[in-house]
């Protein structure tokens, strides 16, 4: 199947009259995801849904853990799941992958380390497309796992405040409405990939907020549904926290470069409050004034973090409220330090 990379801009849904679909293709892009891929491909897989009318294609990124021989053993147990192979290891380029192998209808994207809630997934995804005629469907994300520990629960309870997360993202409510596509969307009608192009393989991350970018560009729409809530694993320690918050800033500034209108006020401000944090600490040597800000704009950070955290960490195990406060410097200086990598680079390509 073939797909146009440009974007045209369709000022009208690209939805058909409603109708019932004949087959839903649920897209898993993975690397190394041994230890979670199992559970999620088993939920998908036994879906109170005709197995002849839905496919899931897990998109392996070049696994060098156990991920491929997994799913081959599971492909002996299902012969509605396919293995597809992503030699650039990017996401973005195994959701191209898959989407290029897709039979469906539609497409829904599904990470490899992520819990669906329940056998009616699918029932409920064809239902909301059918129900609402939009273009796209959006979800809930919230950040949960099995059995977690005190600092994946901390994790959660910082992600979904204002203090760790875009407070104009949709992806923690659980109201149905029609909303903007670029944080929450996830399945998509076949003809958006026509109308909009594919998912910048360029992009680690936010590939995601890249392609819904267009998707809103074009005109489309999109409905955001609570019962496609799916929940996301977080990470096991902060440095791995650390880790992907800066591939979530690399990610951002990459779009803004692309993208210049999608730079928002929360995504600026964490990379000017790091480059402060060195900038004055040496000025303030130097500069008694600064050094007196210096010290005046660090205490307020630190009060902002400390009284965050004790307002949410109310009613949380105390194991689990000690730990918001790092878990909230590392996610501001995560995404500080990616968003700067990048935004240097950007420049020095130029």
């Amino acid at each position: 199947m073939q797909f146009d990379d440009s974007s045209p801009s369709p000022r009208h849904s690209v939805a058909p009259s409603p109708r019932q679909f004949e087959a839903v293709s649920v897209i898993v892009p993975v690397r190394n995801e041994a230890k979670a891929i199992e559970p999620t491909l088993r939920a998908l897989l036994t879906q109170d849904f005709p197995p002849s009318r839905y496919e899931v294609i897990v998109a392996d990124g070049v696994s060098e853990d156990e991920t491929v021989p997994i799913v081959r053993r599971l492909q002996g147990e299902f012969d509605n799941l396919k293995l597809v192979f992503n030699p650039a290891r990017y996401a973005s380029a195994g959701r191209n992958t898959a989407i290029r192998h897709m039979t469906g209808d539609v497409a829904i994207i599904v990470d490899g380390h992520c819990s669906v809630p329940d056998s009616t997934y699918l029932k409920n995804l064809v239902a909301a497309f059918e129900a609402s005629g939009a273009d796209s469907l959006g979800r809930p994300q919230p950040l949960d796992a099995p059995d977690p520990t005190p600092f994946q629960q901390a994790v959660g309870v910082a992600r979904a405040s204002r203090l760790g997360h875009n407070p104009s993202s949709d992806i923690f409510s659980d109201t149905a409405k029609f909303v903007a596509p670029e944080s929450t969307a996830v399945a998509y009608r076949r003809p958006v990939f026509h109308a909009v192009g594919l998912f910048d393989p360029a992009f680690d991350a936010c590939e995601d907020v890249e392609f819904n970018t267009r998707v809103h560009a074009a005109g489309l729409t999109c409905y955001f549904d609570p019962k496609l809530k799916v929940r996301y694993h977080p990470r096991a320690n902060w440095l791995g926290l650390f880790r992907q918050l800066a591939r979530y800033g690399c990610g951002r500034a990459r779009l803004a470069a692309k993208h210049p209108h999608s730079l928002t006020l929360p995504a600026v401000v964490p990379p000017l409050w790091a480059v402060w944090v060195v900038v004055g600490a040496v000025a303030g040597l130097f500069v008694p004034v600064v050094g007196y800000a210096y010290l005046a704009s660090v205490a307020l950070y630190a009060a902002v973090i400390l009284g965050g955290s004790a307002w949410l960490g109310r009613g949380q195990p105390l194991r689990v409220a000690v730990r918001i406060p790092a878990v909230l410097v590392g996610i501001h200086f995560g995404f500080a330090l990616g968003f700067l990598r990048e935004a240097v680079r950007q420049v020095r390509s130029r």
